[in-house]
């Protein structure tokens, strides 16, 4: 008969592995929602709230505000998921997304894609009763885009990146339409900023992983001598229009000449490095450029805001 500290001692392996099982599992699962995604676009949305908001910060609405991001990430982690699901052959294919969960085997795809319907319908309903029905359908409306319009068009041409805007910048819409119930002016200038920021941001991605795409089948640049030339319009004339939407706010005398003055020096450093992938197309190129695009949506929405302050 084992005395008791050999049985604890036989336990502890057990129950240390049955904790390190349960920690991978949500780990997985957390990836599976693609979090640093959500970030972004946690962020547009509580920009687009804001700006939209016309309460002094002394009675700011911040549960609703609460609210609608929640339900909107919710709606975004779904996408993700069977986003994943539906890609996940594909994904296998690509060193840049072998290792997501399901194309790695660490979660079964009919678990992910039960979790990303619930993930959906949750959100979405969540949206409708917390915050009002027209975020609700906005936020709907981007998840079947996502998943029935952008996702097999990946497949098939080139101009995925075009269709695949319009519901990747819907969170400015969804933020401001659950504060305001309208979509106005300064609605469409955050959503035309984020429209526009999707292409170079894109192309940077595109670029640097142009091989792993082609061997997954994806046609997300043109093949042939095309595709630099292609990338290159892509990158810059959405950057450049940006400038032209930088200078709005102080148009419409919706920010003062500084915020614009910030926004437009931001833009101009998005464009430079937009035009340098467009004349190096090197890889260190397009990191440079993915770099100075993660750090410029940020940047501008912070500045969208402070025109509210």
């Amino acid at each position: 008969m084992a005395s008791e500290p050999l049985l604890v001692a036989y336990r502890m392996p057990i129950v240390e592995h049955a904790e390190s099982v349960r920690s991978n599992v949500l780990s997985a699962y957390w990836t599976l929602t693609k979090p640093e995604i959500n970030f972004l676009i946690g962020l547009a949305t509580a920009a687009a709230f804001f700006v939209g908001c016309a309460e002094p910060l002394a009675r700011f609405p911040w549960g609703l505000l609460v609210h609608t991001v929640l339900g909107t990430v919710l709606v975004a982690s779904g996408a993700g998921t069977l986003n994943q699901v539906i890609e996940r052959e594909f994904d296998a294919q690509m060193r840049r997304t072998s290792r997501r969960p399901i194309a790695a085997g660490r979660i079964e795809p009919i678990h992910a894609r039960v979790f990303g319907i619930l993930l959906s319908l949750v959100g979405c309903t969540y949206l409708a009763l917390a915050v009002r029905p027209a975020a609700s359908i906005l936020a709907a409306l981007t998840l079947v885009c996502y998943l029935f319009l952008y996702t097999p068009l990946k497949r098939r041409t080139p101009m995925c990146t075009l269709v695949g805007a319009f519901p990747g910048a819907m969170p400015a819409l969804i933020g401001y339409v659950a504060v305001t119930g309208k979509l106005d002016s300064p609605a469409w200038l955050l959503y035309v900023i984020l429209f526009l920021w999707q292409f170079p941001h894109f192309m940077a991605i595109a670029w640097m992983y142009r091989e792993d795409y082609a061997r997954a089948g994806y046609v997300v640049l043109p093949r042939g001598r095309e595709k630099a030339t292609f990338m290159g319009w892509q990158s810059v004339l959405p950057s450049l229009a940006l400038l032209s939407v930088t200078v709005a706010p102080l148009v419409l005398r919706h920010a003062s000449p500084a915020v614009t003055g910030g926004t437009l020096l931001l833009s101009v450093t998005f464009l430079y490095f937009a035009g340098r992938l467009t004349v190096i197309r090197s890889n260190a190129a397009a990191r440079q450029l993915l770099l100075a695009s993660v750090i410029y949506l940020p940047s501008v929405f912070v500045l969208q805001v402070l025109t509210r302050v």
